[in-house]
Parts: C-alpha cells; structure tokens; sequence
C-alpha cells in the first residue's frame, strides 16, 4: 500500500508539461484547483475529466501510474462519500432505520468524490512534471513579493520542497521497518481497523529517529557545500517565461470559461 502512494515523486521526460515554466506551472495548477470547487453539474465534471486525462496524455506518463496514486486514498474518499450521503438533509429517497439517503445527498456525494479524486490527480501531475530544484526556484520567483516584506522566501520555497520531496523516502523508510518488525513477528494485517492502528504505534520511534537523522546529514551535506541561503545566489539555468507557458494560460482561459458556460447550462 506504502509503494502506491506517489505523491512528491518526480517522472523524468520531456513532454509540454515538463517543459512548462515551474512557477507559470504552480499559478496554472491553483487556477486548476480552484475551477473544481466551480463546478456545479454533471457537464462540468466531464469537462474536467476530459481536460484531467488530456493532461495526463500530454505529460506522457502512463496512466496507470498516476491513477495508482488514489488507491492509499481509497478509504478516505469512500468515507467522504458515505458521509455526505447520510448526512445531507433534502428530498428523501430511502430510509432505513436512522440511515436517510437524499436526492441532494446523493449529488453532494458524488461531488465530493470527484473533487478529491481530481485534486490528488491535479496536484500530482504538479509533482510528477516538475524537477525538485525548479519546484523550488518556482515557489521563490512566486513568493518573491512577499520578500519585500521581510519574508525570507528562499528559506520557505527550499523547506516546502524539501518537505514535499521528503514523503516518497519517509514512506519507503516506513515500509523497511515494517519488513524489518514483521520478520520479527510484528503482525500489521490482522483484526480490525482499531487494533491495526495500535500496531502502527511501535513504527512511529523508529521512523521519527530516521527522519531527523535524514535531516542532519541534509544538513551537513548543505553545510559542506558552503550553503547560505539565498543571499547573492545565482542559477545555472534561468527559468523564464515563454510562448508555450502563455499559450498554456490561454488553453486553462478557455476551459475556465467552457466550465462557466457549463455551469449555466
């Protein structure tokens, strides 16, 4: 289960997207986000499947791969569903017991659903498109207002990349103690949900001691290399802004307004 959660990875290519400026990248996929939370109707959401799995072609990663980033999510997004079906108040469908299902439960549900499963698609094409360093030299042209202000957006853009790059090495560094304990006769599999949370507990010493020991030899490799933030640095590669990241602000322009059309239809 540990292996198919691929949030923070990076797939290396060279298709459109990879070549989209990283931070033209970070302010198209906020737009993205926010458009789900627009949508209102059936019409929208096919909208957006059809944009979503046009992405996912154009990145050129296979699609199974991105998919198999939900599956970790598989529970939560049921829960999700099943809450907002039971407990939305409106025209009612079925009742058994204390258990109501509403017309406008159904649809919340439904909605509900479809908005996670394309938020983890949409930030995942992010992360899967965008190198670590141009993650982070994107995230400090994007904040570099804030600098004006005192805000030391160097230091925020390399802790919140680090941060995301982090989770693919912490999951596999949790997956080798839970090896490591079930050769030892640790048992993660059986009894219910409560009982298999309880196991989890004894991995949290061990994981928490690799992150920090993770997190000091980044430290001292960074020191080594006489890193100092973001004073008086420069960059091999410049990133800039250029026709296809302008052309690809157009094509998002155009499906935020098919959605609008959408959502008064």
């Amino acid at each position: 289960m540990l292996k198919d959660i691929t949030l923070g990875q990076y797939f290396p290519g060279n298709s459109p997207l990879h070549r989209l400026d990283a931070m033209m990248k970070l302010l198209l996929s906020v737009v993205y986000l926010a458009v789900i939370f627009l949508i209102r109707n059936f019409y929208g959401y096919a909208l957006l499947a059809l944009f979503t799995f046009a992405l996912i072609r154009l990145s050129a990663i296979p699609v199974k791969f991105v998919l198999k980033g939900l599956k970790p999510l598989l529970m939560f997004i049921a829960f999700t569903a099943v809450l907002n079906l039971f407990m939305t108040d409106g025209t009612v469908i079925w009742r058994v017991w204390f258990l109501t299902v509403t017309r406008e439960g159904v649809a919340y549900a439904v909605a509900m659903l479809l908005r996670i499963v394309f938020l983890v698609l949409g930030t995942s094409l992010l992360t899967y498109t965008t190198s670590p360093i141009a993650l982070t030299d994107g995230i400090e042209r994007l904040l570099k207002p804030f600098g004006k202000m005192g805000l030391p957006t160097h230091e925020l853009a390399m802790m919140m990349s680090i941060a995301l790059r982090f989770i693919p090495t912490l999951l596999e560094e949790t997956d080798k103690i839970m090896k490591a304990q079930t050769a030892r006769g640790a048992d993660f599999q059986s009894g219910n949900l409560l009982k298999r949370a309880k196991a989890l507990l004894p991995l949290l010493v061990p994981l928490f001691i690799s992150a920090f020991r993770r997190a000091d030899e980044l430290a001292t490799a960074m020191e080594c290399r006489c890193y100092r933030g973001g004073n008086n640095r420069t960059r091999l590669n410049a990133s800039k802004i250029g026709r296809i990241d302008y052309f690809a602000g157009g094509i998002l322009a155009v499906f935020c307004a098919l959605i609008l059309l959408a959502n008064a239809a």
